[in-house]
Protein backbone atom coordinates (compact mmCIF):
# COMPACT_ATOMS: atom_id res chain seq x y z
CA UNK A 1 0.00 0.00 0.00
CA UNK A 2 1.25 3.38 -0.78
CA UNK A 3 1.94 5.88 1.88
CA UNK A 4 0.26 8.69 0.49
CA UNK A 5 -3.27 6.12 0.76
CA UNK A 6 -2.46 5.13 3.90
CA UNK A 7 -2.72 8.57 5.15
CA UNK A 8 -6.28 9.05 4.75
CA UNK A 9 -7.07 5.78 6.00
CA UNK A 10 -5.29 6.10 9.23
CA UNK A 11 -7.25 10.13 9.53
CA UNK A 12 -10.81 8.46 8.52
CA UNK A 13 -10.17 5.57 11.04
CA UNK A 14 -9.31 7.98 14.14
CA UNK A 15 -12.19 10.04 12.74
CA UNK A 16 -14.37 7.23 13.12
CA UNK A 17 -13.15 5.15 16.50
CA UNK A 18 -15.16 7.48 18.75
CA UNK A 19 -18.43 6.57 16.99
CA UNK A 20 -17.98 3.29 17.20
CA UNK A 21 -16.94 3.17 20.45
CA UNK A 22 -20.09 5.20 21.21
CA UNK A 23 -22.10 2.56 18.86
CA UNK A 24 -20.29 0.03 21.29
CA UNK A 25 -21.52 1.42 24.44
CA UNK A 26 -25.00 1.36 23.56
CA UNK A 27 -25.02 -2.06 23.75
CA UNK A 28 -23.18 -2.64 26.64
CA UNK A 29 -24.36 -2.26 30.36
CA UNK A 30 -23.43 0.51 32.36
CA UNK A 31 -21.68 -1.98 35.01
CA UNK A 32 -19.89 -3.17 31.70
CA UNK A 33 -18.74 -0.05 30.36
CA UNK A 34 -17.45 0.53 34.36
CA UNK A 35 -15.70 -2.68 34.68
CA UNK A 36 -12.85 -2.44 32.06
CA UNK A 37 -12.05 -1.60 28.57
CA UNK A 38 -13.60 -3.64 26.22
CA UNK A 39 -13.46 -3.70 22.12
CA UNK A 40 -16.94 -5.46 22.08
CA UNK A 41 -19.58 -5.57 23.95
CA UNK A 42 -19.17 -8.91 26.24
CA UNK A 43 -22.59 -8.42 27.12
CA UNK A 44 -24.76 -7.86 23.96
CA UNK A 45 -27.78 -5.83 25.06
CA UNK A 46 -30.86 -3.84 23.54
CA UNK A 47 -32.41 -2.27 26.74
CA UNK A 48 -31.07 1.02 26.33
CA UNK A 49 -32.85 1.56 22.86
CA UNK A 50 -35.87 -0.39 24.17
CA UNK A 51 -36.13 2.28 27.05
CA UNK A 52 -35.80 5.05 24.26
CA UNK A 53 -38.19 3.78 22.30
CA UNK A 54 -41.08 2.56 24.84
CA UNK A 55 -40.62 5.69 26.80
CA UNK A 56 -42.57 8.96 25.93
CA UNK A 57 -39.97 11.26 27.02
CA UNK A 58 -37.06 9.75 25.52
CA UNK A 59 -39.02 9.40 21.94
CA UNK A 60 -40.59 12.56 22.58
CA UNK A 61 -37.24 14.57 22.92
CA UNK A 62 -35.74 13.44 19.41
CA UNK A 63 -39.77 14.48 18.57
CA UNK A 64 -39.57 18.01 19.35
CA UNK A 65 -36.00 18.16 18.28
CA UNK A 66 -37.13 17.38 14.43
CA UNK A 67 -39.84 19.61 14.50
CA UNK A 68 -38.32 22.71 15.63
CA UNK A 69 -35.36 22.06 13.45
CA UNK A 70 -37.61 21.16 10.34
CA UNK A 71 -39.35 24.99 11.24
CA UNK A 72 -36.47 26.78 11.60
CA UNK A 73 -34.72 25.26 8.53
CA UNK A 74 -38.04 26.29 6.48
CA UNK A 75 -38.04 29.57 7.96
CA UNK A 76 -34.39 30.56 7.75
CA UNK A 77 -34.64 29.10 3.61
CA UNK A 78 -37.58 31.04 2.82
CA UNK A 79 -36.46 34.42 4.68
CA UNK A 80 -32.90 33.80 3.17
CA UNK A 81 -33.69 33.57 -0.70
CA UNK A 82 -35.60 36.78 -1.58
CA UNK A 83 -32.50 38.18 0.63
CA UNK A 84 -30.14 36.77 -0.98
CA UNK A 85 -30.95 37.38 -4.36
CA UNK A 86 -31.36 40.99 -4.02
CA UNK A 87 -27.69 41.28 -2.30
CA UNK A 88 -26.39 39.09 -5.39
CA UNK A 89 -28.71 41.38 -8.09
CA UNK A 90 -28.76 44.80 -6.96
CA UNK A 91 -26.56 47.84 -5.65
CA UNK A 92 -28.23 49.89 -3.09
CA UNK A 93 -26.85 52.09 -0.26
CA UNK A 94 -25.24 50.52 3.06
CA UNK A 95 -25.18 46.25 0.96
CA UNK A 96 -21.94 45.74 1.95
CA UNK A 97 -22.62 47.19 5.08
CA UNK A 98 -25.70 45.51 5.94
CA UNK A 99 -24.26 41.82 4.48
CA UNK A 100 -20.89 42.56 7.04
CA UNK A 101 -23.59 43.10 9.85
CA UNK A 102 -25.62 39.94 8.71
CA UNK A 103 -22.23 38.05 9.22
CA UNK A 104 -21.71 39.34 12.66
CA UNK A 105 -25.04 38.06 13.82
CA UNK A 106 -23.48 34.34 13.50
CA UNK A 107 -20.11 35.42 15.01
CA UNK A 108 -21.77 35.98 18.44
CA UNK A 109 -22.35 32.90 21.04
CA UNK A 110 -25.68 31.87 21.51
CA UNK A 111 -25.60 32.49 25.31
CA UNK A 112 -25.54 36.04 24.48
CA UNK A 113 -28.78 35.53 23.29
CA UNK A 114 -30.38 33.19 25.95
CA UNK A 115 -31.79 35.88 28.43
CA UNK A 116 -33.42 38.16 26.14
CA UNK A 117 -34.83 35.78 24.16
CA UNK A 118 -36.16 33.83 27.45
CA UNK A 119 -37.99 37.17 28.55
CA UNK A 120 -39.01 37.83 25.15
CA UNK A 121 -40.62 34.67 25.15
CA UNK A 122 -42.23 34.51 27.74
CA UNK A 123 -44.34 37.83 27.50
CA UNK A 124 -44.95 37.14 24.36
CA UNK A 125 -46.59 33.46 25.61
CA UNK A 126 -44.45 30.73 23.06
CA UNK A 127 -41.69 29.68 25.97
CA UNK A 128 -41.86 26.00 25.76
CA UNK A 129 -42.92 25.84 22.34
CA UNK A 130 -41.42 24.43 19.14
CA UNK A 131 -41.73 28.21 17.58
CA UNK A 132 -39.89 29.61 20.02
CA UNK A 133 -36.45 27.37 19.75
CA UNK A 134 -36.83 27.81 15.96
CA UNK A 135 -37.11 31.48 15.98
CA UNK A 136 -34.15 31.87 17.84
CA UNK A 137 -32.13 29.32 16.34
CA UNK A 138 -33.03 32.04 13.03
CA UNK A 139 -30.69 34.72 14.10
CA UNK A 140 -28.24 32.62 13.43
CA UNK A 141 -29.29 30.54 10.18
CA UNK A 142 -30.67 33.40 8.23
CA UNK A 143 -27.35 35.42 7.77
CA UNK A 144 -25.27 31.80 7.45
CA UNK A 145 -28.08 30.98 4.68
CA UNK A 146 -27.84 34.39 2.85
CA UNK A 147 -24.07 34.12 2.77
CA UNK A 148 -23.98 30.69 1.14
CA UNK A 149 -27.32 31.76 -1.59
CA UNK A 150 -25.48 34.79 -2.08
CA UNK A 151 -22.37 32.52 -3.49
CA UNK A 152 -24.90 30.40 -5.69
CA UNK A 153 -26.85 33.30 -6.93
CA UNK A 154 -24.22 35.27 -8.07
CA UNK A 155 -22.72 33.16 -9.94
CA UNK A 156 -25.85 32.62 -12.15
CA UNK A 157 -26.02 34.80 -15.00
CA UNK A 158 -28.03 38.36 -14.87
CA UNK A 159 -29.26 37.29 -18.58
CA UNK A 160 -31.43 34.18 -17.49
CA UNK A 161 -33.36 37.12 -15.22
CA UNK A 162 -33.53 39.34 -18.71
CA UNK A 163 -34.45 36.28 -20.69
CA UNK A 164 -37.59 35.23 -18.69
CA UNK A 165 -38.95 38.74 -18.36
CA UNK A 166 -38.68 39.05 -21.90
CA UNK A 167 -40.22 36.04 -22.32
CA UNK A 168 -43.35 37.19 -20.25
CA UNK A 169 -42.62 35.71 -16.94
CA UNK A 170 -43.67 37.55 -13.73
CA UNK A 171 -40.81 37.80 -11.16
CA UNK A 172 -41.93 35.16 -8.54
CA UNK A 173 -43.06 32.83 -11.60
CA UNK A 174 -39.51 33.20 -12.65
CA UNK A 175 -38.29 33.02 -9.45
CA UNK A 176 -40.01 29.64 -8.19
CA UNK A 177 -39.72 28.11 -11.71
CA UNK A 178 -36.60 28.83 -13.18
CA UNK A 179 -33.99 30.40 -10.91
CA UNK A 180 -34.76 28.51 -7.54
CA UNK A 181 -34.08 24.83 -9.47
CA UNK A 182 -31.13 26.53 -11.09
CA UNK A 183 -29.69 27.47 -7.59
CA UNK A 184 -30.82 23.48 -5.64
CA UNK A 185 -27.75 22.98 -5.50
CA UNK A 186 -27.45 25.88 -2.86
CA UNK A 187 -30.62 25.27 -1.25
CA UNK A 188 -29.68 22.30 -0.20
CA UNK A 189 -26.13 23.54 1.22
CA UNK A 190 -27.63 26.23 2.98
CA UNK A 191 -30.43 24.26 4.46
CA UNK A 192 -28.22 21.27 5.32
CA UNK A 193 -26.24 23.77 7.35
CA UNK A 194 -29.08 25.16 9.17
CA UNK A 195 -30.11 21.95 10.13
CA UNK A 196 -26.83 20.98 11.47
CA UNK A 197 -26.43 24.22 14.19
CA UNK A 198 -30.40 23.68 14.55
CA UNK A 199 -29.87 20.35 16.28
CA UNK A 200 -26.88 20.46 17.49
CA UNK A 201 -27.20 23.85 19.28
CA UNK A 202 -28.11 22.36 23.17
CA UNK A 203 -28.06 26.38 25.07
CA UNK A 204 -30.77 28.00 23.53
CA UNK A 205 -32.72 25.01 23.32
CA UNK A 206 -32.77 24.29 26.66
CA UNK A 207 -33.05 27.79 27.86
CA UNK A 208 -36.43 28.24 25.99
CA UNK A 209 -38.08 25.07 26.76
CA UNK A 210 -39.15 23.00 29.78
CA UNK A 211 -41.35 20.32 29.14
CA UNK A 212 -43.47 20.12 25.91
CA UNK A 213 -40.94 21.00 23.62
CA UNK A 214 -37.68 19.90 25.31
CA UNK A 215 -34.85 18.77 23.25
CA UNK A 216 -33.69 15.52 23.40
CA UNK A 217 -29.61 17.15 24.05
CA UNK A 218 -31.79 18.35 27.38
CA UNK A 219 -33.70 14.82 28.07
CA UNK A 220 -30.08 12.96 28.26
CA UNK A 221 -29.20 14.75 31.46
CA UNK A 222 -31.67 12.33 32.91
CA UNK A 223 -29.58 9.74 32.99
CA UNK A 224 -27.94 11.47 35.99
CA UNK A 225 -29.18 10.08 38.98
CA UNK A 226 -27.59 9.83 42.69
CA UNK A 227 -25.96 6.56 41.30
CA UNK A 228 -24.11 7.88 38.51
CA UNK A 229 -25.06 7.71 34.94
CA UNK A 230 -26.81 5.47 32.93
CA UNK A 231 -23.98 5.26 30.54
CA UNK A 232 -25.35 2.46 28.38
CA UNK A 233 -28.48 4.87 28.07
CA UNK A 234 -26.70 7.53 27.57
CA UNK A 235 -24.59 5.98 25.00
CA UNK A 236 -27.80 4.94 22.72
CA UNK A 237 -29.15 7.90 23.02
CA UNK A 238 -26.38 9.57 21.38
CA UNK A 239 -26.16 6.86 18.76
CA UNK A 240 -29.29 8.02 17.71
CA UNK A 241 -28.99 11.70 17.76
CA UNK A 242 -25.93 10.96 14.76
CA UNK A 243 -28.78 9.44 12.40
CA UNK A 244 -30.80 12.59 11.10
CA UNK A 245 -27.50 14.37 10.64
CA UNK A 246 -26.11 11.08 8.61
CA UNK A 247 -29.34 11.02 5.99
CA UNK A 248 -29.50 14.52 5.67
CA UNK A 249 -25.53 14.64 5.17
CA UNK A 250 -26.16 11.47 2.52
CA UNK A 251 -29.05 13.56 0.45
CA UNK A 252 -26.85 16.77 0.42
CA UNK A 253 -23.16 15.55 -0.16
CA UNK A 254 -23.07 15.67 -3.87
CA UNK A 255 -24.42 20.12 -3.03
CA UNK A 256 -21.85 20.40 -0.29
CA UNK A 257 -19.19 19.38 -2.76
CA UNK A 258 -20.33 21.74 -5.16
CA UNK A 259 -20.44 24.51 -2.18
CA UNK A 260 -16.40 23.80 -1.52
CA UNK A 261 -15.80 24.36 -4.98
CA UNK A 262 -17.41 27.82 -5.43
CA UNK A 263 -15.80 28.83 -1.85
CA UNK A 264 -19.20 28.89 0.46
CA UNK A 265 -18.41 26.41 2.14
Amino acid sequence: MQKRSLVPIVYIFFLMLPIYWLVAMSFKTTNEILSGFSLFPQTFTLDAYKTIFTDPTWYWGYINSILYVSINTVISIAVALPAAYAFSRYRFLGDKQLFFWLLTNRMAPAAVFALPFFQLYSAVGIFDTHLAVALAHCLFNIPLAVWILEGFMGGVPKELDETAYVDGYSFPRFFMSIFIPTIKAGVGVAAFFCFMFSWVELLLAKTLTAVAAKPIAATMTKTASSAGYELGLLAAAGTLTIIPGAIVIYFVRNYIAKGFAMGRV
